[in-house]
């Protein structure tokens, strides 16, 4: 089982030397992983519904700090050597993948090969009225994304023609360090996001544990369809069972990845936190 840490550029963590506890604390002891999230803007007032807790909307307090989840990680890829650095999520279809493929390209050359990009399609309408991008074009924009950015990574000289992008005959550089390109992890709570991982993905991210079963299965019936192996696609989630128990359970559904929230906000909060669970968990997994 890998571990990673999760929400790791959110409030405190957008401040360098927070950031920096964070990501050394977290190398030294043997995580795996750092994830991000984003939200180029947040409305003060909404209707859209947040999909991961009950009360529909944002934890929180909306003037905590987001920063841009590419830029963190270049910055922390810049004081670590070992640790993976993944968007968990990237809101794919606010961006046009001609700037996804050169940022992750080039935060993978930075890195020396750890990028990961984890993706999703938003949930936020309002967030896509103000970037003026149609909300119901989003998951259009998002596979197409994927199938674009496979190839900017992979040709020298690439075309690409669909019904959102489409060029002809572009360069990208730099290329990823990683062969084949950065890994992209699809994440989602139902069950067109599983489909959506056994098609496009190289891992899958079910946001919703409460779903877990379900957003599975319904990814392997996918892999059955296609003709493709779902051990191909490597499953990161998180629960709120970190014992040993609950990581042994989460094996046996073929979880591969488990990240957790930092275990404090201070620098010796978060150092001494990681290093119990490396001492009390992982070197016992």
């Amino acid at each position: 089982m890998k571990f990673g840490v999760m929400f790791a550029n959110t409030g405190k963590f957008a401040q360098p030397e927070h950031a920096a506890a964070l990501a050394q604390a977290a190398e030294d002891v043997g995580m795996e992983s750092l994830w991000t999230v984003e939200h180029v803007i947040v409305p003060n007032q909404y209707d859209s519904v947040y999909p991961y807790n009950r009360a529909g909307k944002l934890p929180g307090d909306f003037s905590n700090d987001v920063p841009d989840p590419v830029v963190w990680m270049s910055f922390v890829a810049g004081i670590t050597k070992r640790i993976r650095l993944s968007t968990g999520i990237l809101i794919l279809p606010q961006r046009h993948p001609l700037y996804v493929a050169k940022e992750f390209a080039t935060l993978d050359q930075l890195s020396g090969g750890r990028a990961m990009m984890g993706v999703g399609i938003g949930w936020l309408k309002e967030e896509f009225d103000a970037l003026g991008l149609a909300f119901d074009e989003r998951v259009a924009r998002a596979e197409e994304s994927i199938q674009a950015l496979r190839v900017l990574w992979k040709q020298p000289s690439a075309s690409f023609e669909g019904e959102q992008f489409s060029w002809s005959d572009v360069g990208s550089y730099p290329k990823p360090v990683q062969p084949g390109g950065v890994p992209i992890i699809v994440g989602g709570h139902v069950p067109a996001a599983a489909r959506r991982a056994a098609r496009l993905g190289d891992g899958f991210f079910p946001g919703r544990i409460d779903r877990l079963d379900e957003l599975l299965a319904a990814m392997r019936r996918e892999c059955d369809k296609l003709g493709r192996d779902p051990s191909e696609i490597e499953l990161t989630t998180g629960t709120p069972d970190m014992t040993l128990e609950g990581i042994e359970s989460m094996a046996q559904k073929g979880i591969q990845r488990l990240v957790m929230p930092p275990p404090g906000r201070d620098a010796s909060d978060i150092r001494a936190g990681l290093e119990s669970f490396a001492e009390n968990v992982m070197r016992h997994v």
